[in-house]
């Protein structure tokens, strides 16, 4: 999507389409969305509640905000991505995102930040954001009117922008363990990374107010988070290994080629 003078026309006509086609499929009343069952325990009721904002931070932050929409855009909610430009295509549908309704928006000017967002939150349930500066605390209080009309839910994706007010739930990411590493006397660089282990901290206000904690495989070995099952005392941790596959494989890539048939893009 492009911004600057002469454009706005455009812009608008293409948010207007999007609308219409992303209309969502469930009703404004059903007032959550649903999320991957790993996930389920770091959220009020184990859903996103429409009309709420959830911030994502730590390592892993993107991954974790893509496990956040795969549940819902499989059951068929559209999904925006806004200023994230580093997004690979791979590691969408990998962590489980319908790219046929997904739909990546470039980086708008800080200035027009809130106004291309809110826009956006008028036509999509799930909204993917990075701000690249400062939220304005009117951009902040038009954006969240915008959900609760309209019934979708923001991710906040952490980078160079701040916000004015906290969201209602902070998922946080700590202590990351990556498995299949090299060890550390070897220099050569050999070996794979297999998985990565972490613990997910929920906190927030209203019945997000009491914390808890979870400890997944982000990803795990399809692409999306998993649960880590305990072990039993004196028994080796298992790493997940890939479904399809006897051999390990490494985790997700990155991609940044061009798009597949049946991604969305507004640009």
């Amino acid at each position: 999507m492009t911004f600057g003078s002469g454009a706005a026309a455009v812009r608008e006509g293409r948010l207007a389409t999007l609308g219409e086609r992303a209309r969502p499929l469930t009703l404004a009343e059903q007032r959550v969305l649903p999320v991957l069952s790993a996930l389920a325990p770091l959220l009020p009721g184990g859903a996103l509640a429409r009309g709420t904002s959830v911030a994502v931070a730590g390592p892993g932050a993107t991954s974790l905000a893509l496990g956040l929409a795969a549940a819902a855009s499989a059951a068929g909610s559209w999904t925006a991505v806004v200023g994230v430009g580093d997004l690979g295509v791979a590691a969408a549908a990998e962590a489980g995102l319908a790219l046929e309704r997904t739909v990546l928006v470039a980086t708008p000017p800080p200035e027009r930040w809130g106004t291309v967002v809110a826009a956006v939150a008028e036509t999509v349930e799930l909204v993917l954001a990075r701000p690249p500066a400062r939220v304005r605390v009117a951009d902040t209080r038009r954006l969240a009117a915008h959900l609760r009309t309209r019934g979708g839910v923001l991710v906040r994706l952490p980078g160079p922008g701040t916000w004015p007010e906290a969201p209602d739930v902070t998922l946080r990411a700590l202590a990351p363990d990556w498995k299949g590493a090299v060890a550390a006397e070897r220099l050569d660089g050999a070996g794979r990374l297999r998985a990565r282990r972490l613990v997910v901290e929920a906190s927030g206000r209203r019945r997000a107010a009491r914390p808890t904690r979870v400890e997944l495989w982000l990803p795990g070995a399809d692409g999306a988070p998993a649960p880590v099952v305990p072990v039993p005392v004196g028994s080796a941790p298992t790493v997940p290994a890939p479904a399809s596959a006897p051999a390990p494989a490494p985790a997700p890539a990155v991609a940044r080629g061009p798009a597949p048939a049946g991604w969305a893009e507004a640009g």
